[in-house]
């Protein structure tokens, strides 16, 4: 790993920690207190909060805000300029620092386009979300959500394809197997809970 590339135009304020092989891309702002992993890249004029942990190898796009009270686990991606929240009710005339709703993004998830996830929601391991889309309540592992508000459509595999309709039959009759087109994994589907086949 190498030491951070911050372009020169951007402000890392001290008491931020940033991570081995990260790159801070024109006119970000990462305030203190904010703790970026390794091997991120933060695209022009993005914004992260004070207490804003960041995980490894996480990409996020121009023009987007990381407000305090939210965690990007490694791997997310978050597409230009989504929008986080961490208020509900927002008044100008009124102090609510207090009442941030933290958000959580798990491992591997993927956020599209101008899309605006609601404070106080945890976005699964490898959730997708649309483009555009309203989130306003969590997603599961692996669901595909699209929408205003955001639903759910299908499953997305780990490689970020679309998980097909049709599927194999398991020995059990509730729990049904998905396989993947693109890359050949393959999940168990139980009920509303999809997991990497073998995984428990």
């Amino acid at each position: 790993m190498t030491a951070p590339l911050i372009h020169p135009s951007a402000f890392v304020d001290e008491g931020a920690d940033v991570g081995e092989g990260t790159r801070i891309w024109h006119f970000c702002h990462v305030n203190p207190g904010a703790v970026i992993g390794t091997g991120c890249s933060l695209g022009q004029n993005v914004v992260v909060m004070p207490r804003v942990r960041i995980g490894n190898n996480v990409k996020i796009q121009n023009n987007v805000s990381v407000y305090e009270g939210v965690e990007l686990e490694d791997d997310v991606f978050c597409g230009p300029s989504m929008v986080f929240t961490n208020v509900v009710n927002p008044r100008a005339h009124v102090s609510r620092k207090h009442a941030y709703r933290p958000t959580v993004v798990r491992r591997g998830a993927s956020i599209g386009a101008n899309a605006t996830i609601v404070s106080g929601v945890e976005l699964g391991r490898y959730a997708f979300v649309g483009a555009g889309a309203v989130v306003t309540r969590d997603v599961p592992a692996y669901a595909l959500v699209v929408g205003v508000p955001a639903r759910q459509v299908g499953w997305a595999c780990h490689c970020g394809e679309r998980l097909p309709e049709s599927t194999v039959s398991g020995a059990d009759a509730a729990v049904r197997i998905l396989a993947c087109g693109a890359c050949g994994s393959r999940y168990r589907l139980d009920g509303q809970v999809l997991t990497p086949e073998g995984e428990r």
